[in-house]
């Protein structure tokens, strides 16, 4: 085993909080005695800011399990010192999901302390930048697009549809599928943001505010091949009816609603498979093989930072001011957050 590199006696982290009936999050100073139990410490790099981590620190959401917890569901960075044999000290490694972030201390910190059957080494090809620039977003794309394909997916196939599209993980859907041959087909409802959805590499532009989600018949002209949904609701009811015969439906997120008002018909009169993408509990192998896909032939031609992109950074003392922007739906993209100085 090599010799530990030198830990900081203290660092800085994100805390949030609940004080009464108010959850109020701010910087603070911490040490290694207050990390969470985990045989791997980490020097944490790099973080991203997802959906939830906004929802958590603003008290938005129900999102928090165990207060005080250190926010943040995505980090990577390198091993300072390690239990298991697995990982050495210079490691590079990454984290997303499980309890991150929830109920316990997350990337939001200068130091982090994990179970290494949490960590994935950095694949080659990824750069601890990229990995955030990906982050839970990247990775949830990346695993609906996997399953999909097991589930018979190619591009020869027919048209992929894609709601939700200038957010994280639609975002990065679009560029996977692209990259991969598909012919892409935006769903948004920012008419304003046609442009950078095609820089992206969909194909096809459709504003939401074009469908007649109060006219859902139980199947209408087959059109998807296969479909990534982010919202829920009356548009995942929409994209069932209008599925192609063997089609494939992956599900991904509730920004819209939770509910789903629709008919067995595509399901059996088609033979349409909905999916159900779960990123948190996925496991350890078919994690890797997903982050080893992203640094090959999945990885997004766009992980550099371009404020005209889909990849914007900030600094570690700039975290809180970026959380407003995805609780009122003006997010774009992927924002890595910047830990290390």
């Amino acid at each position: 085993m090599q010799e530990p590199l030198e830990v900081t006696v203290s660092f800085k982290a994100f805390l949030i909080n609940q004080e009464g009936n108010e959850i109020v999050s701010r910087f603070v100073d911490m040490d290694e005695s207050q990390l969470d139990q985990g045989e791997v410490t980490i020097a944490v790099t790099h973080s991203s800011i997802n959906y939830k981590d906004a929802l958590a620190a603003t008290g938005k959401g129900r999102i928090i399990r165990r207060f005080p917890c250190v926010g943040g569901v995505d980090l990577a960075g390198r091993v300072i010192s390690s239990a298991d044999n697995r990982f050495n000290p210079g490691d590079q490694v990454l984290a997303t999901s499980y309890d991150i972030g929830v109920s316990h201390h997350g990337g939001y910190a200068e130091q982090a302390s994990m179970p290494a059957n949490w960590l994935v080494k950095l694949p080659d090809g990824l750069s601890p930048h990229d990995a955030m620039a990906l982050g839970t977003a990247g990775f949830t794309a990346a695993l609906a697009v996997l399953r999909m394909e097991h589930d018979g997916l190619a591009p020869e196939k027919g048209p992929v549809i894609v709601s939700g599209a200038t957010g994280g993980v639609g975002s990065i859907a679009i560029e996977i599928l692209a990259k991969l041959g598909y012919h892409v087909v935006a769903l948004t409802g920012k008419k304003a943001e046609s442009d950078y959805l095609s820089s992206l590499g969909a194909k096809e532009v459709v504003l939401r505010q074009s469908l007649d989600l109060g006219k859902i018949k139980p199947l209408s002209k087959e059109t998807w091949a296969g479909a990534v949904d982010n919202l829920g609701g009356d548009v995942l009811a929409w994209m069932a009816s209008t599925m192609k015969v063997g089609g494939t439906l992956a599900s991904i997120g509730l920004a819209a609603s939770f509910s789903l008002q629709t008919t067995v018909m595509p399901f059996i009169l088609r033979g349409v498979s909905l999916l159900g993408i779960d990123s948190v509990n996925c496991p350890m192998p078919q994690r890797a093989e997903v982050w080893r896909r992203l640094a090959s032939d999945m990885r997004p031609p766009h992980l550099k930072p371009d404020p005209a992109g889909m990849i914007r950074d900030i600094a570690f003392a700039d975290l809180p001011a970026a959380f407003e922007d995805y609780i009122e739906g003006r997010a774009r993209g992927r924002v890595v957050v910047n830990i290390a100085p």
